[in-house]
């Protein structure tokens, strides 16, 4: 049986990591300030926004997931800049002539306040990624006091896109 080969693909996403002491919150490459001054613990700088977008992108195109290839065991990708990390991905992706049709993100946070910060996540991403900041979407929610998000154990992000073959 021969496959048709699609036009386009679609990639879902997901990242968490642990809030701690001593260490910044970065997301979407924009440094916030925890009212506990409390930060994302990881390997890179954990970006969850950025690692869920790259997730879906490589997701999308079954290439995998970020740890294939910035595994924590190396330490080249120690607090490694997430938007940079996000930039060889979608090199990645555009080796095989794809491009994004769209992206649509929910950070998942008690605090601090994810929406003052927006407009600048989607101009940092937007730019990384050379697309018009119109082809993102960043949501942010609340988790209602459940889950490890919702005790402040940590902030979440989902992330989907959509690939169209140029």
């Amino acid at each position: 049986m021969k496959n048709k080969s699609p036009k386009l693909r679609i990639g879902n996403g997901y990242d968490i990591h642990r809030l701690v002491e001593g260490r910044k919150l970065i997301i979407g490459g924009v440094q916030l300030q925890h009212p506990e001054k409390l930060g994302l613990d990881g390997h890179s700088d954990a970006d969850v926004l950025s690692h869920s977008i790259m997730d879906a992108l490589l997701g999308s195109l079954s290439l995998g997931d970020i740890g294939k290839y910035f595994p924590p065991s190396d330490e080249k990708w120690k607090n490694a800049d997430s938007l940079f990390l996000l930039s060889k991905v979608i090199d990645l992706i555009r080796q095989d002539c794809w491009e994004i049709n769209n992206i649509d993100s929910v950070i998942v946070a008690e605090r601090p306040k994810i929406m003052p910060y927006i407009k600048l996540m989607k101009k940092n991403i937007s730019e990384v990624l050379s697309i018009d900041e119109n082809l993102i979407g960043i949501k942010a929610t609340t988790n209602e006091k459940l889950g490890p998000e919702g005790r402040e154990e940590g902030i979440s992000c989902h992330s989907v896109v959509l690939l169209e073959k140029i």
